[in-house]
Formats: structure tokens, sequence, C-alpha cells
């Protein structure tokens, strides 16, 4: 398996608490909340045991994955486990996952034409949006202003990029270029405020240790991100930690996705869990590039 890239081997999602989630053609993430439709998908913490604990922890789990290997493996063991059989939401192949540092960033779909002008990745659209409600609009103009808030919603990164092409492009007065200078900084400065929430929710809780280390992690990631790949892109923040449900889906399969290496070290085999950057449709058969945070690397650990 390779720690540079893989591919999607299957999607999976369900809108009901279920030990597995059944295959789709395409799901669809929300940045900051993660797949659209998914009962796990939120701000704030989904899975039932963290919600009864504490349900103001931050959704660090908002998107599940597991490579397809795993099934392979415990195949040969005699456990057969679809796609989606452990409740994953992407099924990788050829990805090493495990392997992967914290606050890695994994994007999905072949990789974009290059856009000179385009510089998305700017999360400061409301203003914009909150004038045009406010505004009487012709037609034209609001049907471009849905499409364009359409966009936004969807891709959950915001879609200035044109704005900014046509100030450099305009002859501006002071005020109007003081404005736009203003506003390029903040995107520049915080490209995700989609994600803001969730780093809100995990600056107001108290996080256990490898907890904190994940949130500070997805949060490092999420301002490195320049903003101009519009690919869909997850963040990964930890491990899933595996629990005695497996046992109800295939009895015995737990110890084949828990269990202790030669320094008594809990190694955690079923997959891991990441916080949405962009949104976008993910299907089978897509490319799976990785990009890594800067050393040194910290490894992935529950969440």
């Amino acid at each position: 398996m390779s720690a540079e890239s893989g591919s999607v081997a299957a999607v999976s999602r369900n809108d009901v608490y279920s030990f597995t989630k059944p295959n789709r053609d395409e799901i669809v993430l929300v940045a900051g909340i993660g797949v659209e439709g998914d009962v796990h998908a939120g701000v704030h913490v989904r899975h039932r045991s963290r919600v009864q604990a504490d349900p103001t922890q931050p959704n660090l789990r908002q998107v599940h994955l597991i490579q397809a290997e795993l099934f392979d493996e415990v195949a040969s063991k005699g456990y057969d486990v679809p796609s989606g059989g452990l409740g994953e939401n992407v099924t990788t192949h050829g990805l090493d996952l495990l392997g992967l540092p914290r606050g890695t960033i994994l994007r999905f779909g072949a990789v974009p034409a290059a856009e000179p002008a385009r510089r998305d990745g700017v999360g400061v659209p409301g203003a914009v949006f909150a004038g045009a409600e406010a505004a009487t609009l012709d037609e034209a103009t609001a049907r471009d202003g849905v499409a364009v808030g359409e966009a936004a919603r969807r891709d959950g990164v915001a879609v200035l990029g044109a704005v900014f092409a046509a100030a450099e492009a305009a002859t501006l007065d002071e005020a109007t270029a003081r404005d736009g200078v203003a506003v390029g900084e903040a995107a520049r400065r915080d490209g995700v405020a989609v994600l803001g929430a969730v780093f809100a929710a995990a600056e107001a809780a108290t996080l256990d240790e490898a907890t904190a280390r994940a949130a500070v992690a997805v949060e490092e990631a999420a301002r490195r991100d320049r903003g101009d790949d519009p690919r869909p892109a997850v963040i990964l923040a930890g491990l899933r930690n595996p629990c005695a449900q497996i046992n109800g889906f295939r009895a015995g399969l737990l110890k084949e996705v828990l269990r202790k290496d030669e320094r008594g070290d809990l190694v955690r085999k079923a997959g891991v869990m990441g916080v949405v950057l962009r949104g976008g449709v993910i299907r089978p058969g897509d490319p799976v590039a990785v990009e890594l945070p800067p050393g040194p690397h910290g490894p992935l650990e529950r969440v």
C-alpha cells in the first residue's frame, strides 16, 4: 500500500443509526459537517456513546474511512466483511490510512486544471448574501445570487475568487480598495471559516489529551490549506476506537481489529476518522491524493 495515493473502492451512508451503512453510487461531503444525509454528520459528536458521555464535544469523526485491504486480511481468517460493513463512509484501496499522521489532508477526485485567477477557499461570503437578502433585486441578479449562495453552501469553502480577480483588474477608489484588501486578508488568514464551529466546540469542551492533539492538528491543517484546490477534502483526525458491537456484527471479529503489539500497546485497525475541509461529491473509482503535514509528524490516536 502507498502513503501517497490510492483510490475510492466504495462509498456508504445511512440516515439512521445502524452498525453497517449501505453502499451508494456517491456521497456528498459538506465542509465542517460530514456526509450529507448521514446520521453521524454534525459539528458536535454524533456517535451515541460520545453523545451520552458529553454532547458538547467537537465532532472529529465526521467521516469514517477504512482501507479495503483490512477486509482482505480478515477474509483470510474466515470473516466476510463487505464495504460499509463496519459503518465506514469511504472504503479506500491501495492507501495506507493507518500509517498516515494526524493532520493529513486527503483530496478526492482528479487533479483540477490550472485556474490562475481562481482563489477559492475564502470562508467569508456571508455579508454579501445578507446584503442580497435585504435588497430588492431584478430577476437576473437574484438568480445569480441564488447560484452563488448554493455553490458556497455546497462547497463549504467560499467562492470569492472571481470577486478578487475583478478587484485586481478594476480601478478602485480608496475606500473600496481598503475594503477589498480587508476581505482578502481575512480570506487568506482563515480560508476555512466554515470549520469555525468545530474549532469553537473544541475550545469550549474539556478534551482528553489525544482528542486535544487531534483538534489542534485539524485546525493547523485547515489554516495551512491555501484554498486553491476545489477537490473534496478530509483532514484526518484520529483512529476509530473499535467496540464490542463489532462482535455483534461478526462473532470474534473484534480481536482482529483491536489487539496489542509486542510492547503491549493497543493497535486499532478499524479505520480512521476525519473532518471535512472542503465539500463535494465522492464516487467509487475516484483517486485519493495525500498531503502530509509538515514534520515532525504525530501518529493517529483514538478520537
